[in-house]
């Protein structure tokens, strides 16, 4: 059964579905695209891996010299089975230890090859356009891709948050970007708002190939249908909440949906 929204499914924000959502959707778009341009490209999901370190008061001792074990005999004291003795080092020190590591994937078309990036296909998450480390690394990144030769397309299903630099951009709730490399700086922009159909969208490839294309409301329906998320996302209401009228017509949308 599809998606009961006309565009984007606001109860697939909440980050709580959003991760599940977003590791099936690219998958999804790979899929829809490699039966487009295999054999003459590559199409490849490649992820972002995120590193989140303990602040100081959260760094844990890795050991302690003075650590009892077997019923309180000191460690220093304790003899292996072969009559010789622990080897202890002469100091303890302590280690950061990874507080939350997750990865987020991406797509790269590339050549027949697989060596030279044609296209790069990046759908949004909370963590982007939130303000701290894992933006600015999603920012950097982003900026190596708008300066290379490669196309570049950016999804952004997500209404709350910060939007990504862009001159002009209108007001919208959704966004979907396509910047041709023989285009830059100027990108293509198609603004939506919730209740807007998600738009039928070109893959540029290399000339003189003509590009691919990407339907994203008809992926949505299917990963929403695939993955059951009719009996599962409806038990709390969207986040970032909706306004007042659009809240009252997604719960006439959902009601009418899960009868």
């Amino acid at each position: 059964m599809p998606s009961p929204f006309p565009g984007m499914n606001p109860y697939l924000e909440r980050e709580g579905v959003w991760h599940d959502f977003h590791n099936s959707y690219v998958p999804a778009i790979r899929d829809a695209l490699a039966l487009q341009v295999v054999p003459n490209y590559v199409v490849s999901l490649e992820e972002h891996v995120y590193i989140h370190e303990p602040p100081d008061p959260e760094v844990r001792f890795v050991g302690r010299a003075d650590l009892s074990v077997r019923g309180g005999e000191p460690l220093h004291e304790i003899r292996a089975t072969g009559g010789t003795a622990v080897l202890e080092a002469p100091v303890y020190t302590k280690l950061p230890e990874p507080q939350d590591t997750f990865s987020e994937p991406y797509i790269e078309i590339r050549d027949r090859d697989g060596e030279v990036v044609i296209t790069v296909i990046e759908l949004l998450s909370p963590t982007n356009k939130r303000p701290g480390s894992d933006r600015g690394h999603y920012l950097a990144k982003r900026k190596q891709y708008l300066a290379s030769s490669a196309h570049y397309v950016e999804i952004d299903l997500l209404r709350g948050g910060e939007r990504m630099p862009a001159d002009d951009l209108p007001d919208c709730d959704y966004c979907v970007l396509v910047r041709r490399s023989e285009q830059r700086p100027r990108a293509g922009v198609w603004p939506l708002r919730l209740r807007d159909r998600l738009p039928l969208i070109p893959i540029p490839l290399r000339a003189p190939d003509p590009d691919a294309r990407l339907d994203l409301q008809e992926l949505l329906h299917q990963v929403y249908d695939r993955a059951g998320y009719r009996y599962r996302i409806y038990a709390a209401p969207p986040r970032p909440p909706l306004h007042p009228e659009d809240a009252r017509w997604a719960e006439v949308v959902v009601v009418e949906h899960i009868r």
